[in-house]
């Protein structure tokens, strides 16, 4: 069965389309990959990846950076060869069986789903703590339902929404680090100066040591999610092959830029145990440069970021949700799609979750947003071993040569595991890391159990 004659829609609704509608750009794709990286993990997280490590978060940094940007090359090759809205699912499932490929993709799922709750929470608690008259729990359910309501229209629609949802937070961050750099220069006239004494000062570079570096990888790991999206994106795009490529590239570079570069800035402007970095490192940065009115836009373009990371991650879900309807490991009803392309039921699923959550803003605000950062802390460690997998058993099929992709998954497996190693030696990460293990063998139980009685009931 082709890829078109498997997207498909419920015969029994009326005023469908035959399948996911196709017209969305690589500049689209591109901001719909930047919307989902550039959200919580950045802007709120980062500080506690300072916190951990000092300084030598850049390191941290740096090591994640390279990880991604291998995971992005094989990705972007996988879902060129074979656009689907599944993406790295249905690429395990064709490398290693239906059932490994619905776990990977319900665990992402989940993860997504957890993460649109994470940033419809942060943003909430920014808004609320600018204009405090409204309650946080207000402010998140206004979030979730006015970004809902985006992601039932036209795919169309959506990735013009987003793109310019993504140019906002990507001109912020620009802003942000010609400011820091001309502070460090000495060229702005609010502020002196203290050129990089705060790299070194307070313990030094790395005053947690390799525990310190290591705590703060999967910190670092889950600031660069989002990136993935872009080979969900893949399958609504005109010329997938020709796109997805563009967006890879795009994305890729972005992201070092304007991580590195913020991350730089930050532990250079202020000292990394700084209080102030754990409430809001931009706004903290931004504050300290003296610029009149700088922070308070710096606060309302963060809510931007985190809106459109969670604008990002509800489409990605969605789409990830119909995929696993779609190979029968979700309920068949969640292929329904609308006559613009959407699967309204996949996406009203995917953000329930976050609804769920605003009661909790209500009833524990301050403690809400800290333990869904912790619970997807390492879900991605799996879903990025999945495509190193799959690229690894998939691209033997492929003509040319394939030293340079042996080489290529081969590298990126040595660095997952050696994260995955670390990690497994620092508390907290390693608790996450055995948790999300668990959690993967559950799935994939589940699914090996419920195809077992498919079976049985058919053969009966």
């Amino acid at each position: 069965m082709s890829a078109k004659e498997a997207v498909r829609a419920d015969p029994t609704t009326s005023g469908v389309t035959t399948g996911l509608h196709k017209s969305m750009t690589s500049g689209q794709i591109a901001m719909i990959g930047l919307g989902g990286a550039l959200g919580a993990g950045l802007f709120v997280g980062s500080g506690e990846a300072i916190a951990v490590a000092g300084p030598a978060v850049l390191l941290s940094y740096v090591v994640a950076g390279l990880l991604v940007i291998l995971l992005m090359w094989m990705l972007g090759a996988l879902a060129a060869k074979d656009p689907q809205s599944g993406a790295f699912s249905v690429f395990a499932g064709k490398a290693f069986g239906q059932t490994t490929g619905g776990a990977v993709g319900i665990l992402y799922w989940f993860q997504l789903v957890v993460v649109i709750a994470a940033e419809a929470t942060a943003a909430a608690a920014l808004a609320s703590a600018w204009i405090p008259v409204v309650h946080q729990g207000v402010w998140a359910f206004g979030f979730l339902a006015v970004l809902t309501a985006v992601n039932m229209f036209g795919v169309k629609n959506y990735g013009r929404f987003e793109f310019w949802f993504a140019v906002i937070k990507v001109v912020a961050i620009g802003v942000f680090l010609v400011l820091g750099f001309a502070f460090l220069f000495g060229w702005l006239p609010t502020a002196e100066s203290t050129g990089l004494s705060n790299l070194t000062a307070e313990g030094g570079f790395a005053p947690g040591g390799m525990l310190g570096i290591s705590a703060a990888l999967l910190i670092v790991i889950f600031s660069f999610g989002g990136t993935e999206i872009v080979a969900i994106a893949a399958a609504e795009s005109d010329d997938p092959a020709k796109n997805v490529n563009r967006a890879v590239r795009s994305v890729m570079w972005r992201i070092l830029v304007f991580y590195l570069g913020s991350i730089f800035v930050i532990v250079t402007v202020l000292p990394w145990d700084d209080a102030s970095l754990a409430e809001g490192p931009f706004v903290a940065v931004l504050q300290a440069l003296n610029i009149p009115g700088a922070d308070l836009v710096m606060s309302l373009v963060i809510i931007v970021a985190l809106l459109s990371a969670l604008n990002a991650n509800l489409y990605g879900a969605s789409r990830m949700a119909f995929s696993l309807a779609e190979r029968g490991h979700a309920p068949k009803r969640l292929m329904r799609i609308s006559q613009g392309g959407v699967p309204r039921g996949a996406v009203l699923v995917s953000v329930a979750v976050g609804f769920i959550t605003v009661v909790f803003n209500f009833v524990a605000a301050e403690q809400v947003l800290p333990i869904l950062l912790n619970i997807v802390g390492s879900t991605l460690l799996v879903v990025w071993a999945s495509v190193i997998a799959s690229y690894a058993v998939l691209h033997r099929d492929w003509d040319g040569s394939r030293t340079s992709r042996t080489v290529l998954w081969a590298a990126g497996a040595v660095l997952l595991v050696a994260i995955t190693v670390l990690a497994l030696f620092t508390p907290g990460p390693r608790e996450q890391l055995l948790s999300t293990l668990g959690l993967t063998i559950l799935i994939f139980a589940g699914l090996l159990i419920a195809r077992r009685r498919r079976k049985g009931q058919g053969a009966g």
